[in-house]
């Protein structure tokens, strides 16, 4: 890596990247020695002159990405050994079994690439850009896959920045993909579509759970709300409900949960899919669902959204209050990352008061291990779930 530029921070702004938080905010830069463009490399020091580390600059908000602490710069070799590492951990850990060939390879801050996200799809790794520099780096980090995975890979596809669509496009960096790609997870059959689908084709970090709700189906009526690819669904049948209602807004979600549904065999009997708006498919469904999953897209992507999103979780959750069956559970998630852990808590107990109802908590729920959170970086904990006992 070419580093031709350094950026030294105003006093006392060294103390979060001494704590080894990877992000650098506009407002903390003294000035800039050198010229550089968006997306360079650039090596980051005090107002003595001291080297605090080195990553990728961003104009915006957060002006460099850290990706190395310390004065020890960036070599040939830096992707090859940061991703050697994030397989390692998911090996030990147990994620990657005979049973599950999908997972995260890499979670951004959490393994310590803050922009990239890396997930494995049965031999093809999806590799989505959240900044520039990432995208600058997309040979760099597909000659490492490719070294590390050896033969394992069929295929390497990159989602580029939104900032950069109208200039770069997705595509192929190896091979190329059948379109949609079967992949097992604990077990269960999936497709996958990375090229049109949301994120990167498929939500892995519902993973366990999806597995929960499975032990909680046998004999139960289920509504899986915002379905997607209806992940919650086919958990739910495979472990014994006697019926399941899948609900998204998108034809498209509609389509491939049906794909996936039929891929595992099950009947219309067993399952029916609804292309309506959550909100008005509740309308008239008291008291025929023992089990109610609430997993909507993030409803705040930015902290100005927040209040809006904050009264859209109340609402969902207070209408899911009122129609399920006496004794029924909710499996309710929030996976805006501005809306903290203790914030949602606080709604659901508000639409719980306004339901009148007696509910209580079983499970609090959070992404798996290939979604990991650096104990120095919380804003990395995203997921939020809540199983709850309604009576």
């Amino acid at each position: 890596m070419n580093i031709q530029r350094a950026l030294v921070l105003k006093k006392g702004k060294e103390v979060s990247i001494q704590r080894f938080h990877p992000w650098v905010f506009s407002g903390a830069i003294h000035e800039a020695d050198g010229d550089g463009t968006d997306g360079d490399w650039v090596c980051v020091k005090s107002i003595q002159g001291k080297i605090l580390g080195y990553g990728h600059f961003h104009d915006g908000t957060i002006a460099v990405r850290v990706l190395i602490f310390g004065d020890t710069a960036p070599n040939s070799k830096f992707y090859e050994e940061k991703l050697k590492l994030c397989y390692s951990q998911r090996l030990n850990v147990g994620i990657i079994t005979d049973q599950t060939n999908a997972y995260r390879l890499v979670h951004g801050e959490g393994d310590g690439l803050s922009g990239l996200i890396i997930d494995i799809y049965n031999g093809v790794a999806v590799v989505q850009a959240h900044s520039v520099g990432m995208y600058n780096d997309r040979e760099l980090i597909s000659n490492a896959l490719k070294n590390i995975f050896n033969n394992q890979l069929t295929a390497i596809y990159i989602k580029a920045p939104s900032a950069l669509k109208t200039t770069q496009e997705d595509g192929y960096l190896f091979g190329g993909g059948t379109i949609p790609h079967l992949i097992n997870e604990h077990g269960k059959k999936f497709l996958v579509d990375w090229e049109t689908g949301q994120k990167t084709g498929f939500f892995l970090d519902q993973r366990e759970n999806r597995k929960l709700l499975g032990e909680y189906s046998r004999g139960k009526s289920i509504l899986n709300t915002f379905c997607y690819t209806g992940g919650f669904s086919i958990y739910a049948l495979q472990g014994g409900a006697t019926l399941v209602h899948s609900v998204d807004a998108s034809d498209k979600a509609i389509a491939l949960t049906e794909k996936n549904i039929e891929l595992s065999g099950f009947s219309n009997e067993q399952h029916s899919s609804f292309t309506v708006d959550t909100f008005e498919f509740l309308k008239d469904k008291k008291d025929q669902y023992d089990i109610i999953i609430l997993d909507p897209p993030a409803f705040a992507k930015h902290k100005s959204a927040k209040h809006q999103a904050m009264k859209g979780y109340q609402r969902l959750n207070a209408e899911a209050f009122r129609v399920i069956k006496s004794g029924g559970i909710i499996f309710t998630f929030s996976c805006s990352q501005v809306v903290n852990r203790q914030l949602f808590y606080d709604t659901i107990v508000s639409a719980a008061i306004q339901s009148g109802r007696q509910i209580k908590v079983l499970h609090h729920l959070s992404q798996p291990a290939d979604h990991p959170v650096s104990i120095y970086h919380p804003e990395g904990s995203y997921l939020k779930g809540l199983v709850l006992y309604v009576e």
